[in-house]
């Protein structure tokens, strides 16, 4: 089974469910996203495997969210990827991509689901 995870490795919570899936025996492609953010394609069709929409993974707390006025509700989907794609701090973490689905795993415990 593939198994992709967009991974931040100083989240405690994104350490927790590498563990989780490499305890499955699993080896899992691990995409630094900070480092090597996803294109706003890669996000788009992330989103829409989660059934989600941008806001959906848009993290506030130790990013710029509120520098960049990304609290307006009048931006569009299209604004919040760009920012995104220019910020990956801004994304959420960490999303796990496997043949099953794609979650945002917090809780760690939500990857379970997709293993």
């Amino acid at each position: 089974m593939t198994v992709t995870i967009w991974h931040n490795p100083k989240c405690g919570t994104s350490r927790k469910v590498l563990e989780m899936i490499r305890a499955k025996g699993i080896t899992p492609a691990i995409v630094d996203y900070v480092k090597a953010p996803p294109s706003v394609a890669e996000l788009k069709s992330a989103l829409k495997e989660m059934g989600s929409k941008p806001r959906d993974l848009l993290r506030q707390r130790g990013t710029p969210y509120e520098a960049l006025g990304l609290d307006d509700a009048t931006l569009t989907d299209a604004a919040l990827l760009a920012a995104m794609h220019a910020h990956p701090i801004l994304i959420e973490r960490p999303v796990v991509r496997t043949k099953k689905g794609t979650r945002l795993c917090r809780p760690p415990e939500r990857v379970k689901d997709i293993l």
